[in-house]
């Protein structure tokens, strides 16, 4: 009987795999202080930096002030990279660079990175073998070049330890979905299933689960399994804190994800979600949620707009928000005459007097350097005081080449 075989039935049994060599690395700065007193130990003797690790393998680098070889009669230093721990046949490519202190960037530099190697990369065969330059430099120019500063020598170092893998195709197909974790929680949460704590927050009550919150908050975790918290409470009103908002920071804790404000608010308002946004901040940062803080922080930073500037610059300085802060004092700086008409800036006025200051001092640098935030000019006038005294005095400009007025009420 003849049998007819496709190719790819010949061919079903092929296998393939590919080797790869790869360097890992790493680098190290080695500094050098009091050379001139490290001279004279003798030939041979060394000074060693700390051990760095690289590719598995220790290392250190080794400075000879006198030279390694006696022959040289102390004529040159030496530099030289060691295998600090045990290790065979560890092949590796090294740089070299002497650092030039003077500013220049003419920096002395050997190195295997940037130049093919005839031999390949060079071969550590135990612990103790070195890499390196008997004649690294002469001592009397040394001595005499911008590469030592006030008695110092800086050096550094890259390590790239050669390492060789082999892949091959793999022999499955399996495709993994993405966590549904969030996802599972939220309907947990939703259900009510298993629930055992209620918050009543205003007219709404709430339900959840103490053991999730407590995984979730520091604050919940303290409330309710803290040397004075109570694990058989089993409900807990919430002032200061709108239901809304309650409930956004419930449905985070559950999923790690902000919802969709817009589709909870019913309103396509920027605003609207500003004000949504801020009080979600204070609401994380009472309940120790540091990645929603920071969530909420980083959507107010991208919706910054004249209308609400000055009330979030309020409360980036009271639950002390950094970057929100900066970025609202460059805004307000940047945008001065509208944001002087909002109602916030008022309240402002009346609440943070220390923020005015601040403003005042980012006017400064603004008029300093009118491109370093805008490629535009300042909106509005760029001369305003405010009383900051409190005596009904105009306030003192920081920038001098600003003249002193009054803020008309």
């Amino acid at each position: 009987m003849i049998v007819n075989c496709e190719p790819s039935d010949l061919n079903s049994n092929d296998t393939s795999s590919k080797s790869i060599s790869e360097t890992v690395n790493g680098s190290h700065s080695f500094t050098i202080k009091g050379y001139s007193l490290a001279k004279g130990i003798g030939p041979g003797k060394y000074i060693s930096s700390d051990t760095f690790s690289v590719g598995g393998y220790d290392w250190a680098v080794y400075f000879y002030p006198d030279g390694k070889n006696i022959e040289d009669s102390s004529m040159y230093v030496s530099v030289f990279i060691a295998l600090a721990s045990e290790g065979t046949d560890v092949r590796a490519l090294f740089e070299l660079t002497l650092l030039d202190q003077s500013g220049k960037g003419k920096h002395k530099v050997h190195s295997h990175f940037d130049r093919a190697l005839e031999s390949g990369p060079y071969t550590l065969k135990y612990r103790g073998s070195m890499w390196g330059y008997k004649r690294f430099f002469r001592r009397t120019s040394l001595e005499t070049s911008d590469y030592l500063k006030d008695d110092s020598l800086a050096m550094h170092c890259t390590v790239g330890v050669v390492k060789t893998r082999v892949e091959a195709p793999k022999q499955y197909s399996i495709a993994i979905p993405p966590s549904s974790m969030g996802h599972d929680l939220k309907n947990l949460l939703e259900s009510e299933m298993g629930c055992d704590i209620k918050f009543q927050v205003g007219d709404e009550t709430f339900k959840a689960h103490k053991l999730i919150l407590a995984a979730r908050s520091p604050v919940f975790r303290a409330q309710f399994f803290g040397l004075i918290g109570d694990p058989n409470v089993d409900k807990v009103d919430v002032e200061d804190i709108e239901p809304s908002i309650f409930k956004v920071m419930l449905q985070y804790i559950y999923s790690d994800s902000l919802p969709d404000l817009h589709e909870i608010t019913g309103s396509t308002s920027i605003c609207t979600s500003t004000i949504m946004m801020q009080h979600l901040l204070a609401a994380a940062d009472r309940y120790g949620l540091e990645r929603l803080k920071q969530l909420c922080e980083a959507r107010l930073c991208e919706d910054i707009n004249a209308d609400t500037v000055a009330t979030t610059l309020s409360l980036a300085e009271l639950h002390h928000s950094a970057q929100l802060k900066a970025m609202c004092l460059k805004f307000a700086a940047t945008n001065l005459g509208a944001v002087m008409q909002s109602d916030g800036f008022k309240q402002l006025e009346e609440s943070c007097p220390s923020l005015l200051s601040e403003l005042l001092e980012t006017i400064a640098l603004v008029d300093d350097k009118p491109n370093s935030i805008s490629g535009k000019k300042r909106s509005g006038s760029s001369i305003f005081g405010l009383d900051l005294a409190g005596d009904g005095g105009a306030a003192e400009s920081v920038n001098p080449h600003i003249r002193r007025v009054r803020r008309r009420v």
